[in-house]
């Protein structure tokens, strides 16, 4: 399973929650409940962003997020915790997290500060825009107007595929080719459904136009 943020929150329903929000921002999410589970599931060459709770059964959140930076990660780390004590937020810190977040929390707040940590530390690699719409590439996000768009890994390939070629008459054969490859056997019937189903999440006005017998194009309505 690939994932950008590895979450590692050992209480089973507000590990499901966080989860469940990161997903529908547009985040893809890795969840473990134990600092172990978190160091067996950690790839730093796939995971961008790390959230891990300070009080974890065995290993605490503190010696995990020094082991992982032991291992050579770069990115950023965010702490929870509902010790919200000077001197526990500097042993956060000084262990190797770049925030700390005190439960509870309003979810918005954790986004906003997952997007100044990507702004800061640089972990969205790069961004692609057009019109209101913005592609981060980093945290494989989508947002329009700022608001998320929760999108599955192939809808987010197409939709990537559109915001790289603006303007641009885009066949069937092409688009299924640079996004699904040529041996997937992906019939057009079938890219037509996923574009129904994008058209639906990116909302009014739309953006993708049907160009008939030939294929789609990513424009801005014209008046």
């Amino acid at each position: 399973m690939e994932a950008d943020i590895l979450l590692i929150e050992d209480e089973a329903e507000f590990a499901d929650y966080l989860k469940r929000g990161l997903t529908y921002a547009g985040y893809r999410v890795r969840l473990a409940h134990s600092a172990e589970e978190g160091l067996e599931k950690f790839d730093q060459d796939r995971h961008r962003l790390l959230i891990l709770d300070v009080m974890l059964p065995g290993m605490n959140g503190m010696d995990a997020c020094r082991r992982i930076r032991e291992k050579g990660f770069t990115g950023p780390i965010l702490m929870l915790t509902a010790r919200n004590a000077i001197p526990d937020r500097v042993l956060g810190l000084d262990s190797g997290a770049d925030d700390y977040l005190v439960k509870p929390f309003a979810f918005e707040e954790l986004l906003a500060r997952i997007r100044t940590l990507q702004r800061r530390t640089g972990a969205s690699t790069s961004s692609i825009n057009f019109a209101d719409m913005e592609l981060d590439m980093g945290l494989h996000a989508a947002h329009r107007a700022g608001k998320p768009i929760p999108l599955t890994r192939t809808e987010f390939d197409l939709l990537n595929y559109f915001l790289r070629h603006p303007r641009q008459v885009l066949t069937r054969e092409e688009l299924i080719l640079n996004v699904w490859g040529q041996d997937a056997g992906i019939q057009p019937n079938i890219l037509d459904v996923y574009i129904a189903r994008l058209r639906r999440k990116i909302g009014e006005p739309p953006l993708i136009h049907t160009i008939y017998g030939i294929g789609y194009v990513l424009k801005e309505e014209t008046v």
